[in-house]
C-alpha cells in the first residue's frame, strides 16, 4: 500500500463538477480509492479545503466533504515544529503564492516519507514531489 498526500487544488476539483479539472481529479479519486492507497492530508490541509468549500459551493458541499471524504483519511496534525518549519520555508521562499499549508504540506510529506501528491499545485512538483494526475 502506498501513501498519498492529498491537497487542497485536488479535493476542490474533486468536489466541483464545473471545475475545469474535475474529470481527472475524479478519475484519479477513482483510482486511489480503488488501489487502497493510504489517502493522507493534514489538519492545515483540511481547514483551508473546508473554508473554501464552504465559501465557494455551499453548506451541502461542506457537508459532504466532512461527512463521505474525511473518514477516509488519514490525518496528520500538524505540530508546533512543523508549523514552525512551514513558517521559516515560506518566509525564505519569499513567494506570494507558497502559502504555510504549502510548506506545512511538503514537511509533512518529507517526514512521513512520502512521494506522491494528488495536487493540481505546481509547487510541489517544484519540490521534488510525484504529482497526480
Amino acid at each position: 500500500m502506498r501513501a498519498v498526500f492529498i491537497d487542497t487544488s485536488a479535493f476542490l476539483a474533486l468536489l466541483d463538477a464545473d471545475d475545469a479539472h474535475h474529470a481527472p481529479a475524479a478519475s484519479t479519486w477513482r483510482d486511489l480509492l480503488q488501489d487502497e492507497d493510504l489517502l493522507v492530508t493534514s489538519n492545515y490541509v483540511l481547514v483551508e479545503t473546508l473554508a473554501l468549500v464552504q465559501h465557494r459551493m455551499g453548506m451541502a458541499a461542506a457537508r459532504c466533504f466532512q461527512e463521505e471524504i474525511v473518514p477516509l483519511l488519514d490525518i496528520q496534525w500538524i505540530t508546533g515544529e512543523i508549523h514552525q518549519r512551514a513558517c521559516s520555508a515560506m518566509l525564505a521562499a519569499a513567494r506570494k503564492k507558497l502559502s504555510l499549508v504549502d510548506c506545512s504540506s511538503f514537511e509533512v510529506m518529507r517526514r512521513s516519507g512520502i512521494r506522491l501528491a494528488f495536487t493540481l499545485d505546481r509547487h510541489f512538483k517544484e519540490q521534488g514531489f510525484s504529482m497526480r494526475p
